[in-house]
């Protein structure tokens, strides 16, 4: 026989996610990025450390929120990369401290997918943003997201690019786990 930490833990569908507010844990959530740098020969890999969110599923099993990500908490293990990534030649950390999604639409789609439509600031600039995202866990008390974005970092003004040493669009992986409020 189950106890009630069992029942807890046992997974239920996409839909049977109550309606109500849910709270980000920053512990069970992370955001990585990846770029290709040395004209496609490496690629830059780091995490945002530090990051917070709310989000609403409405009775019809959609879902709004937003993510908000402390621009300077980007760690790529390197120091000195890491300081020229929160200067002015990118994420200006020191003018916008944060990088926002606000999501004004999640809802649920085949199998274990989300369409997500929202808008993304960095830099002070907003721009739509649209993606869809799996759902990797799901049960009475947490909901756990996961998807890739490709974000075009010149599309909100970061253009540094020495030697044509940076190309495409830069990689995202979020991982946003979310409990009940």
């Amino acid at each position: 026989m189950a106890d009630a930490a069992d029942t807890a833990r046992t997974p239920v569908s996409p839909s049977a996610i109550e309606a109500g507010r849910w709270i980000l844990d920053p512990a069970g959530s992370t955001v990585r990025v990846r770029h290709k740098t040395f004209w496609g020969l490496a690629t830059v890999s780091g995490r945002f450390t530090a990051v917070n969110g709310e989000g609403e599923v409405l009775a019809d099993g959609s879902a709004r929120g937003s993510l908000t990500i402390d621009a300077a908490s980007l760690d790529t293990r390197n120091p000195k990369r890491d300081a020229h990534l929160r200067n002015a030649d990118f994420l200006d950390t020191d003018h916008h401290p944060e990088i926002t999604v606000a999501v004004s639409g999640a809802v649920p789609g085949e199998g274990a997918t989300v369409a997500v439509d929202g808008e993304l600031t960095v830099l002070g600039r907003t721009r739509p943003l649209s993606f869809t995202a799996r759902l990797t866990e799901a049960t009475a008390d947490t909901a756990t997201l996961t998807a890739d974005v490709e974000i075009d970092r010149t599309g909100f003004g970061m253009t540094w690019n020495r030697l044509g040493m940076m190309t495409g669009a830069a990689a995202l992986t979020v991982t946003a786990r979310f409990i009940r409020r």
